[in-house]
């Protein structure tokens, strides 16, 4: 706990065996309260990995999707009472050093979202961002702060932290389940009006790290101006999107089970 609030790292896992130790290893237990690993239907062994490290575990009944595995780890984080919660990838490629950090800066109420960035700092190439990916990233960064009003250094990390007011009141079952599921849900944190930070945090590639391929990288950021479009658009009130819209669906939750 910090400052008698609960912390809960939530980790949205796929394919992650050969690195889900390493990451779990440099998480702060006298910080962090609980662990809550969702495996999207995974082929390896970071299941019985993560049971093995007395990791709680949620697994899907199919592959559906990073959006949709963060939807589960939110759900059932909100479930466990968690005040903070702070998603980190499984992959090693952020630093779970940080999350005392990270989650110092909601417990704060400072911030209710706050992103671990790997441009601050200036280290990104040098930590092995290929070169194409650094300049998207840029690129599309300068995009997103000019159409939605912004000025972060990246839009496209996955290490986060946020408020449970922030999960309870964005409309998150209305965004993607894919990849573009991050993107949306920045965006409705601005758009919402949610105080958002950042924290330099340095970034590790290497083979086990999970990445996009470059196809799939070209439709990610089709998808990301497609969002900041539709932010304005709304904003301007031209057009009304639901994921701007206040009103939360339900989410089903027969789609996973908690694993013994």
């Amino acid at each position: 706990m910090l400052n008698g609030k609960k912390i809960i790292v939530v980790l949205p896992a796929y394919n992650a065996a050969a690195t889900l130790e390493k990451t779990v290893s440099e998480l702060d237990r006298q910080v962090v309260d609980d662990i809550l690993l969702v495996d999207d239907y995974s082929a390896d062994e970071t299941v019985r990995l993560a049971r093995g490290m007395n990791i709680r575990c949620f697994l899907h009944d199919r592959n559906y999707g990073y959006g949709r595995n963060q939807k589960t780890c939110y759900a059932e984080a909100l479930k466990s009472q968690a005040d903070v919660i702070v998603m980190l990838h499984p992959d090693y490629q952020y630093s779970p050093k940080l999350v005392p950090a990270i989650a110092a800066m909601v417990v704060s109420d400072e911030y209710e979202v706050v992103l671990g960035s790997r441009i601050l700092g200036g280290k990104t190439r040098s930590g092995g961002m290929p070169l194409y990916k650094y300049i998207s990233n840029r690129v599309l960064t300068l995009t997103e702060n000019f159409l939605l009003g912004s000025k972060l250094s990246e839009f496209h990390t996955g290490f986060r932290a946020f408020s449970r007011r922030v999960l309870e009141e964005l409309p998150l079952n209305e965004n993607s389940d894919d990849f573009m599921f991050d993107n949306e849900m920045l965006a409705q944190a601005i758009y919402f009006d949610f105080s958002v930070g950042e924290i330099s945090c340095p970034t590790r590639y290497f083979p086990e790290a999970s990445s996009i391929n470059f196809r799939r990288s070209v439709i990610y950021g089709l998808g990301v101006l497609w969002t900041s479009v539709r932010f304005r658009l709304q904003r301007w009130g031209i057009c009304s999107f639901k994921i701007f819209s206040r009103s939360v669906s339900k989410a089903m939750s027969s789609y996973y089970r908690e694993v013994d």
